[in-house]
């Protein structure tokens, strides 16, 4: 996946911008990134509150990062407290969470947040790469096993349920859950994409929920979207 710069309109590799309090994990993951031809590294920082530092500066230069991978556990400023800065000040960027931690309310956590996506470091290099193509386009990339721990532990408002949507509204919920843009929205059910838009915000508020993805974790859990399958 490949944006235009505002000068340019040609291609350009998609920037990440790398947090891990881990050198070593830092090292592997620009060293990955650098050999993808679509891609390419930003930046890094070690922690949250660097992160932002470096982020900001990017921003002041007219090299905003595109996507950053974000390390949950560390010291100082956590993922989360970083995650919920980051979306607050550049809505523009997409962060997708890496821990080597499941428990479910560190995923939620980020998630609420505003991650665009969850990956655990032992995903493969290309798993990566597909979670950093899939922000770009507006999607959500979680970890099947993930994906199936939420849906037993979200609690979700009794009286919000899908219930409460119309039938159009289903349709888009389970396009949702199995990860589509609004634009693919839209060309699937042969609509504009401002209108997959509005289904899409009008399904959140009629909810509870904050995001596509816990939106699709509650029509999974609500039987109305099949599962993510085993890895």
């Amino acid at each position: 996946m490949s944006r235009p710069d505002a000068d340019d309109p040609g291609p350009r590799p998609v920037r990440v911008f790398v947090v891990d309090d881990h050198a070593v994990v830092r090292r592997g993951l620009r060293g990955y990134l650098e050999m993808v031809d679509d891609m390419e590294v930003a930046g890094e920082a070690a922690d949250g509150q660097d992160a932002l530092e470096g982020i900001a500066a990017l921003v002041a230069a007219g090299r905003p990062p595109d996507v950053v991978l974000m390390d949950l556990l560390m010291p100082g400023m956590d993922g989360v407290t970083a995650t919920v800065a980051i979306t607050q000040r550049h809505p523009e960027m997409e962060v997708v969470a890496m821990t080597s931690f499941t428990q479910a309310d560190m995923v939620q956590g980020a998630l609420q947040a505003g991650a665009a996506g969850y990956l655990l470091k032992d995903a493969e290099a290309d798993e990566v790469a597909a979670a950093i193509r899939a922000a770009c386009r507006g999607e959500v990339h979680l970890d099947a096993a993930i994906a199936r721990q939420l849906t037993r532990l979200l609690v979700t408002p009794k009286p919000r349920t899908v219930t409460a949507l119309t039938d159009r509204e289903r349709e888009v919920l389970v396009l949702v859950a199995q990860g589509l843009s609004n634009q693919q929205i839209a060309d699937s059910l042969v609509i504009s994409e401002r209108t997959a838009r509005t289904h899409v915000s009008n399904i959140l508020g009629k909810l509870g929920v904050a995001s596509r993805t816990q939106a699709a974790l509650l029509a999974i859990r609500e039987g109305i979207a099949p599962a993510p399958p085993a890895s």
